[in-house]
């Protein structure tokens, strides 16, 4: 198969031409075609995440982050090659996957780094415990953000990344970035201090 071949099978597949017409559509008028991209390559997103991250919901979360990341980038014209978009939407799930895996072991390693730092309580001698950050509400409260919220989150604090990178991987400006991040740490702290609340009147 030749390169000009190659080229015209590729411009020929569904998802090939529902990618032309959302790239070249002006703003708000390719709405099915956005519809009928997600319906086919959304269930190949999510059997991948399912393949990787052996998780039904997690899966999801990544499908949904890729479809947006991709119809944005055809949106403003940043998918050069829409006839690739196939191949740009797994590269984008392989690089989310490898985040995702990267930031865990960050937090892995800072959480070990920093056990032995952790106050505990002499309860037999009276003493009470200083005060201890509830790593598991922490990720649970993670968990519940909105994915961009969250990824914008892992990306900031376990990835070590400044604004500007963490915009180019999610297609968005600095100043989004920087908007999201402060809304994000602000539920994520209601969400942790309603958890002690709730375990203080229990107790």
């Amino acid at each position: 198969m030749t390169a000009d071949t190659a080229a015209a099978t590729l411009a020929e597949t569904p998802e090939a031409r529902a990618a032309r017409q959302i790239a070249s559509a002006p703003p708000g008028e390719a709405r099915a075609a956005e519809a009928e991209l997600y319906r086919l390559l959304a269930p190949r997103l999510r059997r991948f995440g399912q393949r990787h991250l052996r998780d039904a919901h997690a899966a999801a979360d990544l499908a949904q982050h890729v479809m947006v990341l991709t119809i944005e980038q055809l949106r403003d014209g940043r998918l050069r090659e829409p006839e690739r978009v196939l191949s740009f939407v797994l590269g984008a799930c392989r690089l989310t996957v490898q985040h995702q895996r990267r930031g865990e072991r960050r937090r892995e390693e800072l959480l070990q780094l920093h056990a032995d730092a952790v106050p505990y309580a002499d309860l037999s001698a009276g003493i009470h415990a200083g005060p201890r950050l509830d790593h598991q509400r922490v990720a649970d409260c993670l968990e519940r953000l909105p994915e961009r919220e969250r990824a914008v989150l892992v990306l900031s604090f376990y990835d070590d990344q400044p604004s500007e990178a963490v915009g180019a991987q999610l297609g968005l400006t600095a100043g989004n970035v920087r908007v999201i991040r402060h809304r994000g740490i602000d539920k994520l702290r209601r969400c942790v201090q309603q958890g002690d609340g709730v375990r203080r009147a229990a107790a």
